[in-house]
């Protein structure tokens, strides 16, 4: 998530393009439904699946980036940068995406959710929908410390949690869409 500075110049014109995240986050929802959707049959189409939820994530990492400042900038970027390159080794080996799949799963949903939880408890006291986030981040945990188990390594497992990756994002981005349209503007 990009970081919100709640005085500034940069403030207003980020808030000016609040409806950005709202279609981002619609997109990302959009895709989960698909997601669940899809044909988990094959090897091949889940590694299709995690392929284009990377490359969309690392486009929305580059969006963050753009707008946020100083080390969260970098962060985006990195991140961006990681999910590229996950993203190619999964085109390249994809039998090697589906046997490691959960794994990377649980590491982003454990990371995600303490990213969220943090945030949330950040915006405790400046934001009326801070809870939310906080329920999301909670939700992310859960699901990161059970994909990070041996559920035998069932194809189905591996969509819902590509799917459930979707989701959390898509909701994150329009938490974040509607708090920034809420924010206050700037002190001149």
């Amino acid at each position: 998530m990009t970081e919100f500075r709640s005085s500034g110049p940069s403030s207003a014109v980020a808030a000016r393009y609040w409806w950005i995240f709202l279609v981002t986050g619609a997109i990302w929802i959009l895709f989960a439904i698909i997601v669940f959707r899809f044909d988990y049959t094959s090897v091949n189409s889940i590694a299709i699946l995690f392929r284009i939820a990377m490359v969309g994530a690392a486009l929305n990492e580059i969006g963050n980036a753009s707008g946020a400042h100083g080390g969260w900038r970098v962060g985006h970027a990195l991140l961006s940068l990681a999910f590229v390159v996950i993203a190619i080794l999964s085109f390249v080996h994809p039998g090697n995406t589906f046997a490691a799949l959960a794994g990377v799963m649980s590491f982003y949903f454990i990371v995600k959710g303490i990213f969220d939880v943090a945030f949330a408890i950040f915006l405790h006291g400046t934001l009326d929908l801070w809870w939310l986030r906080l329920l999301l981040g909670l939700a992310e945990l859960l699901i990161g410390f059970w994909a990070a188990g041996d559920f035998g390594h069932r194809q189905i497992l591996l969509i819902v949690f590509v799917g459930a990756a979707a989701l959390t994002r898509g909701l994150t981005e329009i938490l974040f869409a509607f708090g920034l349209r809420a924010a206050p503007p700037p002190s001149v």
